[in-house]
């Protein structure tokens, strides 16, 4: 696919936000299904993009900075991955699946840069805390913006290499590839998202939760209800939630003690 100049700019820019946003964490450009659906919607593939930036959430939602480990840089995993796919004109599953295998090496990948920005960024905190002992409150700004920009360039950088190479290159790659490569590509690209649904699984495993999750599993099975659908039912569970927890109805006293004060749904699982 040939990209013009304007939508070359504005995957830049999308880019350079997914970056800042790793390290401020406010709008969540950063996030997969945000990043690649915002490429999508400025390249005009919308879908394929929307679908691959979905898979690569459920996967993103498991990684997590924990102590000293830094998680895998999903920010270059999203943009990296959504601009190949929109630059081989993937409109296929096969595609699709390919694209989030690419996703993963380029997520581990990214640790790298980021320990290298990060490595930067302690030499300009040492100049902050000078510039705070002087109080120099501009200067301490200043160099606040210089630390965020780079956590910006840190993703627009690699993703304006990828966009240098351009499409055909791209493509040829592609077509280069044996099948046993693809096939296997395309298998190992469902079992990390399995991988990642089952990882959202188990954080978010409970008594109280379960009886949702497989109420939302049946019905997802139905084919007539839309994404609309699914989300009222969804708002109408939470809410009737709500209700419940807020209504204790006197079960503290039929249970010991020992029942889970304004949560009637865990009282019927504990009775049960």
């Amino acid at each position: 696919m040939h990209l013009n100049a304007i939508q070359i700019i504005l995957i830049l820019i999308v880019s350079f936000l997914a970056g800042m946003e790793g390290i401020l964490d406010q709008f969540h450009f950063h996030q997969p299904v945000i990043a690649c659906t915002l490429i999508g919607l400025v390249s005009g593939d919308l879908t394929p993009c929307l679908i691959l930036g979905g898979s690569l959430e459920m996967m993103a939602l498991g990684w997590a900075n924990i102590g000293a480990a830094v998680a895998p840089d999903a920010a270059l995993a999203s943009v990296a991955s959504a601009i190949i796919l929109v630059l081989s004109g993937g409109q296929s599953q096969s595609s699709i699946s390919s694209a989030i295998a690419i996703a993963v090496p380029l997520a581990v990948a990214g640790l790298l840069l980021t320990i290298l920005v990060r490595t930067l960024a302690t030499g300009i905190v040492h100049i902050m805390d000078s510039a705070a002992k002087e109080g120099n409150l501009r200067k301490i700004d200043f160099w606040q913006a210089i630390a965020t920009c780079m956590q910006g360039l840190r993703i627009a950088i690699p993703a304006g290499l990828i966009l240098m190479i351009g499409a055909s290159p791209v493509k040829i790659l592609l077509a280069m590839m044996p099948a046993w490569l693809t096939d296997g590509l395309s298998i190992g690209g469902g079992l990390v998202v399995a991988v990642g649904y089952a990882m959202v699984i188990n954080m978010m495993a409970s008594r109280e939760v379960w009886p949702f999750f497989a109420i939302g599993f049946v019905l997802a099975t139905i084919k007539d209800l839309t994404l609309i659908g699914l989300g009222a039912i969804g708002l109408a569970l939470a809410l009737l939630y709500l209700a419940l927890s807020n209504n204790h109805g006197g079960s503290d006293s039929n249970s010991g003690g020992n029942a889970n004060v304004g949560d009637p749904v865990g009282n019927l699982i504990d009775d049960y």
